[in-house]
């Protein structure tokens, strides 16, 4: 099969035609989406999970549940994808941006503490390229101050800090099925959390508010009778219309079956570069710092150049040349993107603080965005991955 088709190869195609077969009829009740729901929920040792359409939509609707509103702030790192930022955003909050350890290139809690205001709603720490923040420090400050928690998992399925699992420790953990992710379904997204109350806002909160929708079913439909009385009323809640197809549901169902095979593939090719790293990255690069104890998923495998005389650009290009994927750059930082003058415009003309865009508000994220390389961790053979890690070894004797 070419390209990533190997991904699907599970019971993906049989779920599908089960749909197709049904004509859609279970469309409204949801069964492949409580299936999949049912799955993740019991792989995460949680009380409830929920589909979206997107993992952008779940971190939307997550905040709305948490009571973030208008003029709230949520404190998240500039160093994700704007996702991040734009969901908050939706909410009519203020993104706070938190800056990042230089090592581990994720939240630092140092930061997070300072930056807290009375208009403080919600953290949102992004598990970035497969590894956790530190949440022991992160979930300490949230009761200090009492702040709700987000937990970002998007690139995050199953890694662990200090033996917990990722979205598991925070009041609603988020994951995305985004083509690029570990899991799949071309687009999606899950969230999970033990509070009832949470997730019935947040089934309601994806299926256009409807009353009937609980936490553990987004079955709409209980009696047709009742339904189809002139004088019923369906809806108890505002809410959006952010539910997952069935089609997308037998997809990504087909593949939480098999997430730890997809998860160990990638912590085989992460320890792959990690010790290219260690034996020839000397005074070149770095990787991305994990404490002992935690547990990464390699999403992808994180470095920064160490070397100021090496040109990012020409470093990509020679490890291209020697074979190798090609290296992706960080996202530019969420407060240095082009979009940033319409929020602005969009904020004043809504009387809303302009969120803090200033040069400096996050200094390391800015002296180590430019230095991060993303190596690709998605190889399907040990073949492919020592192509991959003798791309890097390569490259890394040619600058040291």
């Amino acid at each position: 099969m070419a390209g990533n088709s190997w991904r699907f190869e599970g019971n993906e195609r049989k779920y599908v035609e089960e749909v197709l077969s049904s004509g859609f009829a279970s469309a409204t009740s949801g069964n492949m989406n409580s299936k999949l729901e049912a799955q993740f929920a019991e792989s995460h040792k949680k009380n409830y999970a929920i589909t979206f359409n997107s993992g952008t939509t779940t971190l939307h609707a997550a905040l709305w549940a948490m009571g973030v509103r208008y003029g709230d702030e949520v404190l998240v790192s500039p160093l994700t994808v704007i996702s991040c930022m734009n969901a908050i955003l939706y909410c009519n909050a203020i993104p706070v941006f938190v800056d990042i350890d230089p090592d581990t290139f994720l939240m630092c809690p140092k930061d997070l503490e300072s930056k807290i205001t009375p208009k403080s709603k919600a953290i949102m720490p992004i598990h970035l390229y497969g590894q956790m923040c530190d949440m022991t420090e992160i979930m300490k400050i949230a009761n200090k101050n009492n702040l709700k928690v987000l937990e970002d998992c998007a690139e995050c399925y199953l890694a662990t800090h200090k033996g917990k699992v990722a979205g598991t420790i925070g009041d609603i953990g988020s994951w995305s099925f985004e083509n690029s992710k570990h899991l799949s379904c071309g687009d999606g997204g899950i969230v999970a959390t033990d509070n009832e109350s949470l997730g019935d806002y947040l089934r309601k909160l994806g299926t256009q508010g409807f009353k009937n929708a609980t936490a553990k079913s987004g079955k709409i439909r209980v009696s047709k009778d009742m339904f189809q009385n002139p004088s019923y009323t369906r809806h108890s809640h505002y809410g959006f219309m952010y539910r997952l197809p069935e089609v997308a549901a037998a997809v990504a169902l087909g593949q939480v079956e098999r997430m730890e095979y997809f998860i160990n593939k990638r912590q085989k090719m992460g320890a792959l570069y990690k010790e290219v790293v260690k034996k020839d990255g000397a005074g070149v690069i770095s990787s991305q710092y994990l404490p002992d104890g935690d547990i990464s998923s390699y999403w992808c495998f994180a470095a920064k150049i160490i070397n100021d005389s090496i040109d990012w650009v020409e470093f990509r290009k020679k490890h291209v040349s020697f074979g190798g994927d090609g290296i992706y750059a960080a996202w530019a930082l969420l407060y240095k993107e082009g979009s940033i003058p319409e929020i602005h415009q969009i904020q004043k003309q809504m009387g809303l603080p302009l969120m803090n865009t200033n040069d400096g508000i996050c200094p390391n994220a800015e002296l180590v965005q430019p230095r991060i390389l993303q190596f690709t961790t998605n190889q399907n053979s040990l073949e492919e991955m020592d192509i991959q890690a003798e791309a890097l070894s390569k490259t890394l004797r040619y600058f040291s």
